[in-house]
């Protein structure tokens, strides 16, 4: 940053989670931001993190809304009904705020009541932070909506086809996803605990997740909404990281090259997005970094399989709502993230 250059004050609530403890990570070395509070999401004693030694090495201090308007921005990494009760008010307050709870990411209101009933009240000025899509409404934004790590994935890799109208009208999109266990966040239930998971691959929530609401919305949010899309989400024996093979059929005519030119007209600058082509990308090449690849293969029947694969706890979740920030701020979106 240019000598002289204001610091932008930033805190974090629920710090203490997998995705607060990233962003502080992230924070604690971003040249345009100084941290000025990091909270848990509750009233426990002041604490330390022992893994950020040396990085940053403040206080987990309990959560207290009063501080938290002293900065200009915001994150929230805070349960649902939490956060739909504290943003509101933040904004009210002249804050930014980068939400990554669920609390605001549904358009439809019916769809809003059922899968987040705690959010009564939507701010003005409210972005859907999928960044590479979005970095418009972003710019503005008094509230960005981080969007949820599997709809991360998968949208990235669909919407680009289908606001191409390459996708046949009227068929069904199949999402088969898996990801790494601290997608289903840091409290420990008899699902994710060592014995159960280990050695095990796992469906869960089928036809009942709320991520697949989020990816039909923004299938439809991209010109065409003729099309059901089926969510299946798995749970892999693994620390972190999303893997979504998606299933679709092309229209007439659309191979692997068409393919390619949506994909480079969609993304050809975006700093986060690589494109593999037929070279599927795996998890491993993603993790620790904010990166999102997408690789596809289409056969000569118009039967289509994208494979994209994020980080779920940076792409997913903290470093894209950092990436949200550098564009919130107007300085390069991959600012801290690099």
């Amino acid at each position: 940053m240019p000598a002289g250059t204001k610091l932008a004050r930033v805190a974090v609530a629920g710090a203490t989670g997998y995705t607060g403890q990233e962003l502080l990570r992230i924070l604690s070395r971003h040249p345009a931001v100084t941290l000025t509070a990091a909270m848990s999401s509750g009233t426990t004693a002041s604490r330390t993190l022992p893994a950020l030694a040396r990085l940053w090495n403040g206080d987990i201090v309990p959560l207290a809304p009063e501080l938290l308007r002293e900065a200009d921005a915001v994150f929230l990494a805070l349960p649902d009904a939490a956060a739909a009760g504290l943003a509101p008010d933040l904004i009210d307050a002249g804050v930014r705020v980068i939400d990554l709870s669920g609390a605001f990411r549904l358009r439809d209101a019916a769809e809003r009541a059922r899968w987040y009933p705690e959010t009564r009240r939507i701010p003005s000025g409210l972005a859907y932070g999928l960044t590479e899509l979005e970095r418009a409404a972003v710019v503005d934004a008094h509230l960005v909506a981080n969007p949820g790590c599997y709809p991360t994935a998968t949208l990235l890799a669909l919407a680009p086809l289908a606001a191409a109208g390459v996708l046949t009208p009227n068929s069904d999109i199949v999402v088969d996803a898996k990801s790494g266990v601290s997608g289903a966040g840091k409290t420990p239930s008899e699902r994710t605990h060592f014995s159960e998971i280990q050695g095990s691959l796992s469906a869960y929530g089928v036809f009942g997740h709320r991520h697949g609401v989020e990816i039909q919305q923004g299938v439809n949010h991209s010109g065409d909404d003729s099309h059901t899309v089926t969510f299946v989400p798995h749970l892999l024996p693994i620390d972190r990281g999303i893997l979504a093979t998606i299933y679709v059929r092309l229209t007439p005519g659309i191979g692997e090259d068409a393919l390619n030119d949506i994909y480079q007209r969609a993304y050809g600058t975006a700093p986060f997005i690589r494109l593999t082509g037929p070279a599927l990308p795996e998890i491993k090449h993603v993790t620790h970094t904010n990166f999102c690849d997408v690789g596809w293969r289409v056969d000569g029947s118009g039967r289509a399989v994208i494979v994209s694969v994020i980080d779920n706890l940076l792409k997913g979740a903290s470093g894209q709502a950092v990436q949200n920030l550098n564009v919130m701020l107007g300085i390069d979106e991959r600012t801290g993230l690099w």
